[in-house]
């Protein structure tokens, strides 16, 4: 298995991940406590738009009680756990970090959901994964931490029942990068793979996928990195107080270099579904 999970630890995001039982506690919730799906949204959602881009996501592969899905590269299991408490469905939920997956199926125990989600610690690329077993492979902000994307494609194709759907948020090129873009992006958001959009759909063509559609979501995750930003250095005193300052510091260095890469014209977001062929 490669190493990824110790160099994707640079990413000042993944850091400081005992914030989530801290702000928990702040709340005044007890490790024993159940806990609502929905009230994590704040602490759970790593992508942009939070649960609001998992219902979509729902929406638009149809996801029924009888449904299996496999969400790659699941973070704190929160867009799992909407899935599953929205609809009813099995989810199979693959991270490869370990303390963000402990984390998630801890979180996924308090809110009453291990029956119908299964947290797996792997690497997608050596998953010993069911093939043609799932209806729809969801994933938010995972592929570009994994440079070979035609391996990745192959196996997410795999993983699907002929007829099956999949949804992916990622970012996309939007111009040529600078050095400086280029190590901000390695270093800071371990973006190993970073293709212009005609490059990124020829993949997905070789992959075989059908029904490709792609959705353009700059404009609007620039927006909401911005807003992020903002919000979070207003809320300083409160966070500092309650994680620490070094903790404050890392997140911010994070949400600022985003907003730079977003400002700056550099990187687009990208929202893409497709199907596999019926056969």
């Amino acid at each position: 298995m490669p190493n990824r999970s110790g160099t994707i630890k640079s990413m000042k995001l993944y850091q400081h991940v005992e914030r989530v039982e801290r702000e928990l506690q702040a709340q005044g919730l007890k490790d024993s406590e159940p806990l609502d799906p929905a009230a994590l949204e704040s602490l759970d959602q790593l992508h942009y738009h939070g649960r609001s881009a998992v219902l979509e996501a729902i929406e638009h592969l149809e996801l029924k009680p009888e449904s299996r899905v496999l969400d790659v590269g699941s973070g704190l299991g929160g867009p799992a756990r909407v899935i599953a408490s929205e609809t009813g469905c099995q989810v199979t939920a693959v991270e490869l970090q370990n303390d963000l997956n402990h984390l998630a199926a801890s979180l996924t125990q308090r809110c009453g959901l291990d029956g119908r989600i299964e947290h797996r610690r792997a690497d997608i690329l050596t998953a010993d994964l069911p093939t043609h077993a799932f209806d729809a492979l969801v994933s938010w902000l995972t592929f570009l931490h994994i440079p070979e994307r035609e391996t990745l494609l192959s196996r997410c194709f795999r993983r699907l029942r002929p007829g099956g759907r999949i949804w992916v948020e990622d970012f996309f090129a939007r111009r040529a990068l600078s050095e400086e873009e280029s190590g901000l992006l390695a270093n800071e958001v371990f973006c190993q793979r970073l293709d212009s959009l005609d490059d990124y759909r020829a993949s997905i063509e070789e992959a075989r996928f059908q029904d490709i559609d792609f959705r353009d979501m700059t404009e609007s995750w620039g927006e909401f990195v911005g807003s992020r930003l903002e919000a979070f250095r207003e809320d300083r005193s409160r966070f500092a107080g309650i994680h620490g300052e070094a903790a404050f510091l890392a997140l911010e260095a994070f949400y600022s270099v985003m907003d730079r890469l977003f400002s700056s014209g550099a990187l687009g977001g990208l929202r893409w579904s497709a199907s596999r062929p019926t056969e």
